[in-house]
């Protein structure tokens, strides 16, 4: 077994037993756990992971090239010892700006290279505790849960006829999380001071912006979009909702209303959702000192009305096959499909003095990924959409082909589409669709 596997496997043991101790005693604090964020051992294998991840370099501009080439021992030996001596501080996060699908831009804080994996290390420790704690009804950045099972969630509580719908948005979850709040929830499980306090350091980092650099001590507010760290800690946060709703006995149960949650985005489900209810979801998101978007926030009838939920969109629909029977369909929201033709578009343009072959496989990898992500087995219905980008993309290639044919491209005055296909291997997504046969509901 090489150095790799043992590591992994050295991670994976550690984790399956603080897993099985933390599920077994739920009123169990953790205090020994600092020495493994520290373990060799655990900053290889948290490398290893953010090096997988790739990202962008920090404030230092750091890469993972020139980490290896200074050498990747010393650099880890290094984190080591800081952490051994307590003389770890993390660097400024670094803001940058990713546009969004409405136009405005989400701000992401990047941290050093150095601190990601840090973070890394000690979310390999941490994480199995909170696992064990949270929600079934909880997928978001999740290990072995997804988008899909939520999906498929909110399919099963529809045919069960939970179809009033509270779509909740949360305004700027990331950014508003209260500190002092989090820790409380955090220390439920963790007493290992210096692993709070590395959280808080975390939290308190400053930001760096066209130079600037803000908040530091003053941060009482959010945990950074982009830290290795933050989605756990936003989980674990919004993990009191979820205990609450989902409590044996308690009245959400009794009224069988189910939350499907993925990280920030969340709706409640229902056959009748009450005022009460209603006003005392908005109580709980207050008293955690959360705001909700009012103006995307709304109740819906399902029945009667289509809602958006990770990029789908959930409507009831009349089917074209045994007497127009209605059925759930769940098919990729306009804006998903709007989004995807965008990076295509991009991906040509960049991709216009390639190959054929180059030019496929850069198609591919977008295309590949859209489509494995809205395909789901017997829950969506993509046959209209994924043909619909498949005509879409001929009529791009064709005019992609019509500008090199200028340049004596030998497709120029072919079908370029299906001969890409045919010869290069380009992915075809109408022959990937999946379609839904209706059933009376």
């Amino acid at each position: 077994m090489n150095q790799k596997s043992k590591d992994k496997e050295t991670v994976r043991d550690f984790q399956r037993k603080i897993y099985l101790k933390a599920k077994q005693e739920k009123k169990f604090r953790f205090y020994v756990l600092y020495d493994k964020i520290r373990d060799e051992r655990f900053l290889r294998e948290a490398y290893r992971r953010v090096k997988a991840n790739n990202g962008s370099p920090g404030v230092d501009g750091m890469k993972f090239e020139n980490i290896e080439e200074k050498g990747l021992e010393e650099f880890l030996e290094k984190i080591r010892k800081d952490l051994q001596e307590e003389t770890y501080r993390p660097m400024p996060v670094l803001r940058t700006y990713i546009a969004k699908a409405n136009g405005k831009m989400r701000p992401l804080g990047i941290p050093t290279i150095k601190d990601r994996v840090v973070q890394m290390a000690c979310k390999l420790v941490i994480e199995p505790i909170f696992e064990a704690d949270f929600e079934k009804t909880s997928y978001g950045f999740r290990p072995k849960r997804s988008a899909k099972n939520a999906i498929e969630e909110i399919k099963k509580n529809l045919t069960e006829e939970k179809t009033e719908i509270f779509d909740a948005d949360l305004s700027q979850y990331f950014d508003t999380i209260p500190h002092e709040k989090l820790m409380k929830v955090v220390a439920e499980r963790i007493s290992d001071r210096k692993v709070l306090s590395l959280i808080k350091k975390w939290l308190k980092s400053p930001v760096s912006e066209n130079g600037k650099i803000s908040g530091g001590k003053k941060n009482k507010l959010g945990t950074p979009q982009g830290g290795v760290i933050s989605p756990l800690l936003a989980n674990t946060y919004l993990h009191m909702m979820d205990r609450i709703i989902n409590k044996i006995g308690g009245r959400y149960e009794r009224s069988g209303v189910k939350i499907v949650r993925y990280c920030d985005d969340f709706v409640i489900m229902g056959k009748k959702l009450t005022i009460e209810i209603i006003e005392d979801i908005k109580r709980i998101i207050a008293r955690l000192g959360l705001t909700l978007n009012e103006e995307k926030t709304r109740i819906v009838n399902a029945k009667e009305e289509s809602f958006n939920f990770l990029g789908f969109t959930v409507r009831y629909s009349r089917g074209k096959f045994k007497n127009g029977s209605k059925y759930w369909a769940i098919i990729p929201s306009k804006k998903a499909e709007k989004g995807i033709r965008e990076k295509l578009s991009v991906q040509m343009e960049k991709d216009r003095n390639v190959g054929f072959e180059k030019l496929v496989q850069g198609l591919n990898e977008k295309i590949r990924g859209w489509t494995n992500y809205y395909k789901i087995p017997k829950t969506s219905n993509t046959s209209e959409s994924f043909e619909s980008l498949s005509y879409y993309i001929a009529i791009k290639l064709e005019r992609y082909l019509k500008k090199k044919s200028q340049r004596k491209c030998k497709l120029g005055n072919q079908k370029a589409f299906r001969v890409l296909v045919d010869k290069f291997g380009l992915i075809d997504p109408s022959k990937l669709h999946m379609r839904m046969t209706p059933v009376n509901v």
